[in-house]
């Protein structure tokens, strides 16, 4: 799986391959693959094995979608992004009107509706999160515009294609 980590304003692609039991294959930004052995030992807290060096390293999520990550006696703040769900994830549908259906790009339960019908957005605010694949994925808005139509429920599923949100265009843009 590929993510793309930006951290103190650096932005990495990190490419991670399962290798069996509890071990994985990093590569950074295309690098040479490195053998790492990772396992839980509490809810948030991990067993690390880097070639012959151990560490232990906690990973809380934030609600603004940052990582919070501790290794040893040091502090990182990340965002993990994975590219391949965010561009299944975040997929508008631009129709002749120029309205936008935001649609889902795959099954997924929804966590939190953002918006209301009759609020203006901005463009790339957050509209809808949609829990996919064990992660929550926050849905923005491709158009500054207003929202006209809203055809979900928190805490309903929905399927690949289903109608989320519609925003049409602000008056003259």
């Amino acid at each position: 799986m590929r993510y793309e980590i930006t951290q103190g304003g650096d932005t990495f692609h990190v490419e991670v391959s399962a290798a069996g039991g509890d071990a994985f294959d990093i590569s950074i930004d295309n690098g040479p693959a490195v053998r790492v052995d990772a396992c839980k030992t509490a809810r948030t807290v991990y067993s690390i094995l880097i070639g012959s060096r151990q560490y232990e390293g906690s990973v809380d999520a934030r609600e603004d979608g940052t990582l919070d990550v501790h290794i040893g006696t040091s502090a990182f703040d990340f965002t993990a992004v994975d590219e391949r769900r965010k561009a299944l994830m975040s997929v508008a549908i631009p129709l002749a009107s120029g309205k936008q259906e935001l649609r889902a790009q795959m099954p997924g339960k929804v966590v939190k509706i953002l918006v209301e019908v009759g609020q203006q957005v901005e463009m790339d605010e957050g509209l809808v999160v949609i829990e996919a694949m064990k992660m929550e994925n926050e849905l923005r808005s491709p158009i500054q515009g207003v929202v006209t139509k809203i055809t979900i429920q928190e805490g309903g599923a929905v399927e690949t294609g289903t109608l989320l949100v519609i925003i049409e265009p602000l008056e003259g843009e």
